[in-house]
């Protein structure tokens, strides 16, 4: 049985696992060095200290997925518009886990008062997954930044989608 649970000192290392891989073998993230358990454990502080979502799904004992909520940008008048996160473990995909965890993030980003939730996709035509788990939570497509990123030689678009959260 799956849970969505907060996540615990002892899951922040398969956290920094699932990120590595994307960050080393796609173009998912912009990151192009893997943060540490010790960055993990910081931005994990820093998303709860702020009252926002930061979750894990998890099956018998192994963090599968995680997802968390972030301020969109620094600037104070984008405070109520959150940017979603979602990332799940290679043999984890296609199972459902993203939507797992993308429901139970929509619920708390309301929960913390959030009017908007956006996603940012990253990549060139294979972020159909992404793009398709956000449409099936009502997300839509607010446009497209074309060769925004360079990552592994090459140009990376990024496809921008809101969530009105009606509050």
């Amino acid at each position: 049985m799956t849970t969505i649970r907060p996540p615990v000192e002892s899951d922040l290392p398969a956290v920094a696992a699932v990120y590595a891989h994307y960050v080393t073998e796609t173009v998912a993230t912009f990151d192009e060095t893997p943060p540490t358990v010790d960055e993990w454990r910081a931005k994990a502080a820093a998303i709860i200290g702020a009252g926002l979502p930061f979750l894990v799904a998890e099956e018998d004992g192994e963090v599968l997925g995680f997802a968390y909520a972030a301020r969109y940008r620094p600037k104070p008048a984008y405070r109520h518009t959150l940017e979603d996160t979602v990332y799940l473990a290679p043999g984890a995909t296609g199972r459902g886990l993203g939507g797992m965890l993308l429901a139970e993030l929509i619920a708390a980003a309301r929960q913390a008062g959030a009017h908007q939730l956006v996603a940012v996709v990253a990549g060139s035509g294979e972020e159909t997954a992404s793009l398709n788990l956000h449409a099936a939570f009502g997300f839509v497509e607010a446009g497209r930044l074309r060769r925004v990123g360079f990552k592994h030689g090459r140009w990376i678009d990024t496809t921008l989608l809101q969530l009105g959260l009606g509050s």
